[in-house]
């Protein structure tokens, strides 16, 4: 049974330096916790918020399987200042959702419980149920500390309608490629007055700058979890961002005519001819599908710089706080609501909401290979438009191609100083190498708060 109380959201983004101090709520440890004990009694669960048919269908199998616990759902998003305070007051929910950067943090503080009895004791392991480099973003310290759901690849979208006018072919857009790429653009690109009027390629270079970093061979943090942004290796990214910004008139230029666009709306960059290509991750394909009579799109990899695919993770995860009052009942609940049972669930509705609608299935992206894989055989089937079956097949031909942001305590702090670093440097105030440089000491002091180092 679930019980769901309404209330005002707290938003807004509080910052890493708030959490230090904070201690556990005076709740169980993970040695006092037995995740083998009998699930029942009443489960606080936080931060599910807006559940839609998928989510509802997963709540709905959790509840019948743990069917002697009643779940307190409070459907509010999280918030980090917010979690931070209910801890040190006592005040402390015994299933927490959030982003996957939020979790390390946490683990370092000790504010949140180690999953590895939890999986041990459900015959549950990580490595072999979730992708390893999901498993990635939430392990530290050589334990894995959430229970992670959802990863939505990145691909680029072709608007094949453009490139055909423009004579370029979709092996073009091929980031490994810098020459091949920026010949493909100047063919693609048109301004008015030197105002973008169409891109040929936008790289969404801060939405996505973790992507390019990685994918030219950069990284953002050691295996310890230390900031490693000023890492030399960093840069060829950055460049890579500020030659196809300069080639569409610069980055002030590109960013003020992409945030024009009506990216939900029906004069999408893809509709209006706007772009030639785009990065998108992979829930955007479901925002065309209704147009899909009115576009001409495919999808390309992200080529890294060895020319293979490349994608990066990203997504949401369960966490036990420290101090949970139902740990046991937790456990269970978190391996059945990111069961592949629960997910083959989400995924009826899911199919029994595009039936109802007459939209395209585009799968579900759980995170998980073995539910990725059966979603996908039971339920999308051909739209009657190959060429929006070619996206679809595209993002689940990248899912394999995977690799961590970086599990970090200062996870959150890292991707906030590297959008703030790319912004700089594209826009010239600094150079990459000072750019990178003042986000890797912000990063730093942001460490060591944390960890008291």
């Amino acid at each position: 049974m679930i019980r769901q109380r309404t209330a005002v959201a707290v938003l807004g983004a509080a910052s890493l330096l708030m959490i230090t101090g904070c201690g556990g709520g005076g709740g169980a440890t993970a040695e006092d916790v037995d995740f083998g004990a009998d699930a029942a009694g009443t489960l606080s669960v936080w931060g599910f918020e807006n559940a839609d048919d998928v989510g509802q269908a997963r709540l709905d199998h959790a509840a019948a399987e743990v069917s002697d616990v009643e779940v307190d759902l409070d459907a509010t998003a999280f918030d980090a200042q917010k979690f931070t305070t209910r801890i040190a007051s006592g005040d402390v929910p015994d299933v927490v959702q959030m982003d996957r950067r939020f979790v390390t943090t946490y683990a370092a503080q000790g504010l949140i419980l180690p999953m590895d009895d939890c999986f041990a004791e459900h015959d549950v392991t990580p490595d072999d149920y979730w992708y390893p480099f999901v498993v990635d973003d939430v392990r530290y310290e050589d334990q894995v500390w959430g229970v992670p759901q959802f990863y939505q690849p990145p691909a680029i979208i072709v608007n094949r309608a453009v490139l055909d006018e423009a004579g370029v072919a979709n092996e073009e857009i091929d980031t490994s490629q810098p020459d091949v790429l920026l010949e493909a653009i100047a063919k693609v690109y048109q301004e008015s007055g030197g105002v973008p009027s169409r891109l040929g390629f936008d790289p969404v270079a801060t939405g996505q700058a973790p992507l390019w970093i990685l994918g030219m061979g950069g990284r953002l943090t050691d295996d310890d979890g230390v900031p490693t942004l000023d890492d030399p290796a960093n840069i060829a990214g950055i460049e890579m961002l500020q030659q196809i910004s300069d080639a569409q008139g610069g980055f002030a230029e590109v960013k003020s005519f992409t945030d024009s666009f009506d990216t939900f709306g029906d004069q999408n960059q893809f509709v209006a001819g706007q772009v030639g290509a785009q990065v998108n991750a992979q829930w955007y394909p479901n925002v065309l599908s209704p147009y899909v009579d009115e576009i001409d799109i495919q999808a390309v990899p992200f080529l890294d710089s060895e020319g293979n695919p490349f994608s990066v993770t990203g997504g949401q995860a369960f966490v036990i706080p420290a101090g949970a009052a139902n740990a046991a009942a937790a456990c269970e609940w978190l391996i059945e609501v990111t069961s592949e049972d629960a997910w083959m669930a989400a995924a009826e509705a899911r199919a029994a909401t595009r039936e109802a609608d007459g939209g395209i299935n585009t799968g579900l992206f759980t995170g998980a290979p073995g539910p990725d894989q059966a979603i996908r055989e039971q339920y999308v089937v051909p739209s009657g438009n190959d060429d929006f079956d070619q996206v679809i097949a595209t993002y689940y031909d990248v899912l394999d191609y995977g690799r961590s942001f970086g599990s970090s305590p200062v996870g959150q702090e890292i991707q906030n100083e590297l959008n703030n670093a790319v912004t700089a440097a594209l826009l010239g105030d600094k150079t990459a190498e000072e750019a990178l440089a003042d986000a890797q000491a912000a990063a730093m002091r942001a460490y060591d708060n944390v960890t008291g180092g």
